[in-house]
C-alpha cells in the first residue's frame, strides 16, 4: 500500500509535548494540499530526488514525519469528509465526487468540537464538499475544484473573483485571518490548497524552475502489466494514453489575463513547437510526457512549499510558535510515473491516533520524542460541562484498535 503525506510540526521546538498544556490550549494550523505524493517531499528521500521542499521538510526535521498514515478513500471530497469527522465514508455519508454526494454539515466535526471549547475556527481554500462549511467562524472557499489562475471564491456566501495565483491567494487570505483574529482565543486554521491537483498549472514565476531537466524515470514507467489482474489492465490513469492536451499544455491554456498569457506562452510555445517537430513515438513520447508532467506538477508544489514557509514565518514573527501545532498533509498520494501512471493512490487504509497512552507513529525528528500523550490532545478539548452538553467522539466514531 502507498502512503500519503502527513507531517506534524510543533512550532518552536518544544522538547516535551506535555509542555504545551502549560501554555494553554494549543493553536492548530492544518495545511492541506491535493494529490501531493510523498515522492515529491524531499524529507521522504525518494531516490529520484525530484524536488527540494525545505519548508515542508522543516516539519519533518523539527517535528514528526508520519510514515504509515494512510487514506481509506483516496479522492478529494471523501478524504476531506474523513478529516473533518474522523469517520469512514460509509459513516459520514460522503462517498465520491459525483452529484450523489453532499456533505451533511449537521454531523459532528472536530472544528465544531473545538469551537465549542472556545476556539476560533476558519477554513480557507479548497472545500469540495458541495454544502457550505459549518463549524467555522470564517470560511472563504473555492467553488468545486477551483482554478489555478484568477479564481472565484465563496466568502461566507459572497462570491468574489480574485486576481492572481490560487496558492498565493489562499496563503494571503489565511494570513489575513490570522492577523485579524480575536487574539484572546486559541484558534484552528485550515489552509487547504488546490495544488498540485490536475491539470498541474504552475505559478508563472516557476515556469522553467527545473531548467528543462530530464527526470530520472521510475523503474516501472513502461510497465505492461503482464501477469497482473483486471484492475491494472482496465485503469484509466496512464501517462501513455490518458493524459490529454490540457494536461500536457498543448492546448490554448488556462483563462489568463493578456499579461499572464504572454509569460505562459513565452515558456510553453517554443517547447511545444519543438515537440511537434520531433514527432516522437513509443517510449520517447512517453518520456516526453513524463518530463512535462514532472515540470508542471513539481512547479505547483514549489508554491505549496513556499506557502508553508510563509505561514511558519508568521507564527514565529507573531510569537505564536511555542504554542501552535502545525500539521501538513495531502488528501491522498499520487503516482508520479510508477507503472506508467499519474492518478491517485488507492487501496489504502486510514491511520488513527487512538489506543494506548503512548502510540508510536512515524519517525522521530530532532525536536521531540516520537510519541503522543493523551493529556496533550485533551488540553484544548471541551470542559466536563461542555462534554455533557453534546455528542462526544466516542459516541459516533466506530473502529477497532489496530494493536
Amino acid at each position: 500500500m502507498k502512503k500519503f503525506v502527513w507531517l506534524v510540526f510543533l512550532a518552536g521546538l518544544v522538547p516535551q509535548l506535555s509542555l504545551m498544556g502549560a501554555l494553554g490550549p494549543p493553536n492548530i494550523v492544518f495545511i492541506f494540499s491535493d494529490d501531493h505524493g510523498y515522492q515529491a517531499v524531499s524529507a521522504y528521500h525518494d531516490p529520484r530526488k525530484l524536488l527540494q521542499t525545505p519548508s515542508i521538510d522543516r516539519l519533518a526535521k523539527e517535528g514528526m514525519r508520519f510514515d504509515r498514515c494512510l487514506v481509506p478513500n483516496s479522492i478529494c471530497g471523501p478524504s476531506r469528509a474523513t478529516v473533518l469527522t474522523g469517520k469512514y465514508s460509509h459513516m459520514n455519508g460522503f462517498y465520491d465526487n459525483t452529484a450523489k454526494s453532499k456533505f451533511d454539515g449537521s454531523q459532528t466535526t472536530f472544528p465544531k468540537l473545538l469551537k465549542g471549547a472556545g476556539y476560533q475556527t476558519a477554513i480557507v481554500g479548497k472545500w469540495h464538499l458541495v454544502s457550505d462549511p459549518t463549524g467555522f467562524d470564517y470560511w472563504d472557499i473555492l467553488p468545486g475544484q477551483g482554478v489555478y489562475y484568477n479564481p472565484p471564491f465563496n466568502r461566507m456566501g459572497q462570491h468574489i473573483k480574485r486576481d492572481g495565483y490560487v496558492t498565493d491567494i489562499i496563503t494571503d487570505l489565511s494570513l489575513d485571518w490570522l492577523k485579524n483574529r480575536d487574539k484572546s482565543k486559541p484558534f484552528l486554521l485550515m489552509c487547504q490548497h488546490k495544488a498540485p491537483h490536475r491539470p498541474w498549472e504552475p505559478n508563472l514565476k516557476y515556469l522553467g524552475h527545473d531548467h528543462d531537466r530530464q527526470y530520472p524515470e521510475p523503474e516501472t514507467l513502461f510497465d505492461d502489466y503482464s501477469g497482473r489482474g483486471k484492475a491494472e489492465h482496465e485503469q484509466d490513469m496512464m501517462i501513455k494514453q490518458t493524459m490529454n492536451e490540457n494536461d500536457l499544455k498543448l492546448d490554448a491554456g488556462p483563462r489568463l489575463s493578456p499579461e499572464q498569457m504572454k509569460v505562459w506562452n513565452a515558456y510553453y510555445q517554443p517547447r511545444n513547437e519543438a515537440f511537434a517537430k520531433a514527432n516522437l513515438q513509443g517510449k520517447d513520447l512517453i518520456r516526453w510526457k513524463y518530463n512535462r508532467y514532472m515540470h508542471d506538477y513539481l512547479g505547483c508544489i514549489k508554491s505549496v512549499d513556499e506557502s508553508v514557509g510563509r505561514i511558519l514565518k508568521f507564527l514565529e514573527d507573531e510569537g505564536l510558535a511555542e504554542n501552535t501545532i502545525v500539521v501538513y498533509s495531502s488528501d491522498q498520494g499520487f503516482y508520479l510515473g510508477e507503472h506508467g501512471w499519474f492518478g491517485v493512490i488507492a487501496h489504502t487504509a486510514v491511520g488513527l491516533l487512538a489506543g494506548s497512552d503512548e502510540a508510536r507513529i512515524g519517525e522521530q525528528g530532532h525536536g521531540i520524542e516520537p510519541r503522543f500523550r493523551r493529556d496533550v490532545f485533551r488540553s484544548g478539548g471541551p470542559s466536563d460541562s461542555q462534554r455533557n452538553a453534546g455528542p462526544q467522539p466516542d459516541a459516533f466514531v466506530k473502529g477497532n484498535h489496530a494493536g
